[in-house]
């Protein structure tokens, strides 16, 4: 049964607006009692992540990304904080590990559990540009930027596109700038929703 409280976290509009969580994801979140704020969490990643997929695909559509693969990551990157409640609203990367364990034992491919595992490792070798987008959604969505990551990024752009690094990297910092933009928004529709339902 669905609390009424994860139901709005899933539900609830907001302004801006965020698009629905995929079916597949807000049932597992269901059927695992995921804490409300923590649905709030993942739908404003998620809308995010559309966004800039979207964004990127339109400004450099030689860059090969798997926009399904990418929203599912974005949708279930945090979901290991079922497991770890107290890394809801404090630091720790226990979730991290268990989010991908938590979604192999529910039945997600290997392929898009790894999400829950990379998207706070972007450093890691054998990382593609699918998580590192994942990775950027989950800094930008609260209007962080990090300086580091998003380097990576304009390398996979300035590779796939053959453009100068300079002119790519204008272009994604106009892109994540839009989307920073709204941050508060977001962070203000998180923070209606409640950590626990007791």
């Amino acid at each position: 049964m669905t609390s009424v409280a994860l139901h709005r976290a899933l539900t609830a509009p907001a302004d801006p607006p965020l698009r629905p969580l995929p079916a597949q994801v807000a049932e597992l979140l269901v059927r695992v009692q995921a804490p409300p704020r923590l649905a709030a969490h993942l739908r404003a990643v998620h809308e995010v992540a559309a966004q800039l997929v979207d964004a990127l695909a339109q400004r450099f559509p030689q860059l090969t990304v798997d926009r399904a693969a990418v929203l599912f990551g974005a949708a279930t990157h945090d979901i290991g904080k079922v497991v770890h409640p107290e890394e809801l609203g404090g630091p720790g990367s226990a979730h991290e590990p268990a989010g991908r364990e938590l979604l192999l034992r529910h039945g997600v491919p290997a392929s898009l559990a790894r999400f829950a595992a990379t998207h706070a490792d972007w450093r890691s070798a054998g990382i593609g540009v699918d998580d590192l987008l994942v990775s950027v959604a989950d800094k930008v969505w609260k209007g962080k930027r990090v300086r580091d990551l998003e380097d990576l990024v304009v390398d996979r752009l300035a590779a796939a596109t053959g453009g100068e690094r300079w002119a790519v990297f204008l272009e994604l910092d106009d892109v994540l700038d839009r989307l920073a933009a709204d941050a508060d928004h977001r962070l203000a529709f998180q923070a209606i929703h409640p950590v626990r339902v007791d």
